[in-house]
């Protein structure tokens, strides 16, 4: 299976989405068609080997939209490209709307002013001379009512006409077909009443069918421009990338667009500007500003060999860059792709707006028929059916089919998912899909990694022990001899204290190396067999516990808060131990704080040991009992399923570094990696927090409550409007005229209501 996106223009409601995901889901080959309403996009898994993207895009072309696959590469260029397309259509569509506005004004004045009889004189006197007679003024005048009408009704209202086409062809109706039935029952009826002879002297009401389109124009237009807003986001994290590289080209340097560098081409960076790819440094040395990243703001020094990301921005030297990743597969695309993947998903609660989608449109036409039957009814049972109580009815069933307004509950979802995840994608916390998004505001319990996670992730050597057969150089010699080739925070501790100390550690010494999970290490130097590892490797080294000097270490102050090490001769016993501490995180506290606020409890789950862990818990305020210590690697997925509910009810979010915590991280109700932008953190949670700080665990709890509510104000909105104004347009008490004005603002007040959600302080 594959997966494409594509770009549709076009939609106006929710049928519209919903036809779009029915039709192409239909396709044989296709899996899963998801398609955004707000985004004015959608997502396609399908098998290559059955069908291809050209029939997916020729099948939404057939129903009446725009559609164009979203490419992998050439991103830049292809969203310049769209952009420029929209620009123009809500270029064409402005221009639409003020030539509709003109016309209905004039047909307002014409219909409805003392002013429409001197204006339609000389229309009159052209037609029948200067002797004409009533009924013969007020054909003339509906005749100019008419030319006049004619241009909105179908060249600004052909779009309502094409998608009402669209639609019926799919065996669907959608917000176009409410329109163009609303506005073409009454274009005709004012037809009827210019021409026939039993009407000779009434007005038609042509204004009726040319205020329903200009306003709904309006109401577009408006949306449209909201929704752009609420866009933003993934448009701002576009425009951090640069557009050109000054690229290594047959040993000169040119200056070459984004999308065609390859990996392996050498770029150069100039002070001041962005870093074009992510890469190695092979020349050059400057502080790099990756807070768009990591949420510092203080600058990283690089120098050769260390690696740089894309769109951050390089300081006062000069980079030469070797590129490891471009185009679709950078850090920045991937995280935009995220954004994107999630403002586009569907979350549970969209599922509501769905069924009454379903049924919404077909119900409000049958609806406005039976309003219009229903009037002539009561008119025939209380004298009569005569030209102005059939008129009334019949105002009164275009007034129901044209108040009704799917849009609102088509929006009210996507724009609040849209607003949201963008929200916290400024905000370094990236959610990967709208059900992630609606589900963290019910988290209940919080369990915290503690190294990388709750500490720094660089615990710093505080002390060291020797027995009588070493030195506190040998422990550091040998324990730094096993470690060399690891990358556990722990070993790297080991080797910066060797350094500052002088210590030489012998390099590829060691035989026979094993790690063993949850204990430490153990190797061969010298044809003597040690390890370095903690208190459970003593014990199966030895077959014994810790001799009473390794005891007092443990206790005395240099170990009571850090995880203490030992270093395991197999023909002696322990030789020393080492103590090593990791303190807090800054922000630790304060968000362990804050989740309590919200309502959590907090965990802290480790394989250190207790006394260490327990310090640490002490200190950013989880209680003791809350402490899951000396937990190995693969148990840790085991104690967060202890925690989960059955009914789902309280729901468990396990936060860890995204590297080692993958089976506790998918194991809980939301996994949330924070790791600074990692690979693994990209790939492995289903919430990656950019900044590495705590309290951002909280920060997207909060997102969530606010986006929910945002979502249900606008549910209770969108159905509200729709029970209150429906009935009243049944009764005869909404004109068609502010009925369209209701309709057209519906929609503008529910992407209004989500982009509040930007105000929202986290």
């Amino acid at each position: 299976m594959e997966t494409e996106r594509i770009a549709i223009e076009g939609m106006h409601c929710a049928n519209c989405s919903a036809l779009i995901s029915k039709m192409v889901g239909r396709m044989d080959g296709v899996q899963e068609c998801a398609v955004n309403l707000a985004a004015n996009n959608g997502e396609v898994t399908y098998d290559p080997e059955v069908t291809n993207m050209a029939a997916v895009v020729q099948t939404i072309v057939d129903l009446g939209y725009g559609a164009t696959v979203i490419p992998r590469e050439g991103r830049t260029a292809f969203d310049e490209e769209r952009r420029a397309r929209e620009a123009a259509q809500r270029a064409h569509d402005l221009r639409l709307f003020v030539m509709s506005l003109v016309l209905t004004i004039l047909v307002m004045v014409v219909c409805m002013t003392p002013a429409g009889m001197p204006l339609t004189m000389p229309v009159a006197n052209a037609l029948f001379g200067a002797q004409h007679t009533h009924e013969q003024m007020m054909l003339a005048m509906n005749l100019v009512c008419l030319v006049l009408t004619i241009p909105v009704q179908f060249v600004a209202g052909l779009r309502f006409y094409r998608g009402a086409w669209g639609a019926l062809k799919a065996r669907s109706a959608n917000m176009d077909t409410l329109v163009a039935v609303g506005t073409t029952i009454a274009f005709v009826y004012s037809l009827y009443v210019t021409f026939s002879p039993r009407a000779a002297g009434t007005m038609a009401p042509f204004e009726t069918s040319a205020m329903l389109i200009t306003f709904v124009q309006l109401g577009k237009l408006l949306e449209a421009r909201a929704k752009g807003r609420a866009g933003e986001a993934v448009e701002s994290l576009m425009s951090l990338a640069p557009k050109v590289a000054h690229a290594h080209r047959a040993g000169e340097v040119v200056d070459v667009p984004i999308d065609e560098l390859r990996v392996g081409d050498v770029v150069d960076v100039r002070p001041g500007e962005k870093v074009p790819v992510d890469g190695v440094v092979v020349a050059g040395s400057s502080s790099v500003d990756e807070s768009m990243l990591t949420g510092e703001p203080m600058p990283c020094e690089k120098v050769a060999g260390d690696e740089v990301c894309g769109a951050t921005i390089n300081g006062n030297g000069a980079l030469t860059v070797r590129a490891t990743r471009v185009g679709a597969e950078s850090t920045l695309s991937r995280i935009v792709r995220m954004v994107e993947k999630a403002q586009g998903s569907r979350p549970q609660i969209q599922q509501l707006a769905d069924r009454i989608a379903a049924v919404f449109v077909p119900a409000i036409l049958a609806l406005g028929l039976v309003t219009f039957l229903g009037w002539l009814a009561y008119a025939a049972a209380t004298g009569g059916i005569d030209a102005t109580s059939f008129e009334h009815a019949l105002m009164a069933g275009v007034s129901v089919v044209v108040v009704a307004c799917p849009c609102a509950l088509g929006l009210a979802t996507p724009t609040a998912v849209m607003v949201g995840t963008g929200k916290g994608a400024e905000q370094g916390i990236l959610i990967k899909d709208g059900d992630v998004l609606q589900r963290a505001g019910k988290l209940r319990r919080v369990v915290f990694d503690k190294t990388g996670t709750i500490t720094q992730g660089m615990p710093m050597v505080v002390g060291v022990a020797h027995g009588d057969e070493a030195s506190e150089e040998d422990v550091i010699r040998f324990a730094g001899a096993l470690e060399q080739g690891s990358e556990h925070p722990l070993a790297r501790a080991v080797l910066m204290y060797a350094a500052e100390h002088d210590i030489a550690i012998p390099q590829g010494m060691v035989r026979d190396f094993e790690a063993l999970t949850g204990r430490g290490v153990v190797g061969t130097v010298d044809g003597e067999r040690f390890g370095f590892g903690n208190e459970r490797l003593v014990r199966e080294l030895t077959g014994e516990g810790l001799p009473a000097w390794c005891q007092e270490f443990s206790r005395a102050g240099a170990g009571a808060h850090a995880t203490v090490m030992y270093l395991v001769f197999a023909s002696f016993g322990v030789a020393g131990a080492l103590a090593a501490a990791d303190s807090p995180k800054p922000s630790a506290a304060a968000g362990v704080a804050r989740l309590r606020e919200l309502g959590c409890d907090v965990y802290l789950l480790t394989g250190d040991a207790r006394v260490a862990a327990e310090h640490v818990a002490a200190e950013v305020g989880i209680e003791a009992n809350h402490v899951m210590a000396e937990v190995l690697p693969d148990q840790k997925a085991d104690r967060v399923a202890e925690l989960l509910d059955p009914d789902h009810e309280r729901l468990v979010a396990m936060v860890g570094d995204g590297i080692n915590d993958t089976p506790a991280l998918a194991t809980a109700d939301i996994g949330m990696a924070m790791s600074a932008g990692s690979d693994a953190a990209l790939e492995v949670g289903q919430v990656v927090l950019m900044h590495d700080d705590v309290r951002d665990v909280a920060r997207a709890i909060e997102l969530s409550r606010a986006t929910m509510r945002k979502i249900h104000q606008n549910f209770a909105w969108a159905l509200g409007y729709n029970l209150l104004l429906v009935p009243l347009a049944a009764l005869g008490i909404l004109p068609p005229e502010l009925s369209s004005a209701c309709m057209a603002l519906s929609s503008v007040s529910v992407v209004s209501n989500s982009l509040l959600l930007r105000r929202v302080r986290l």
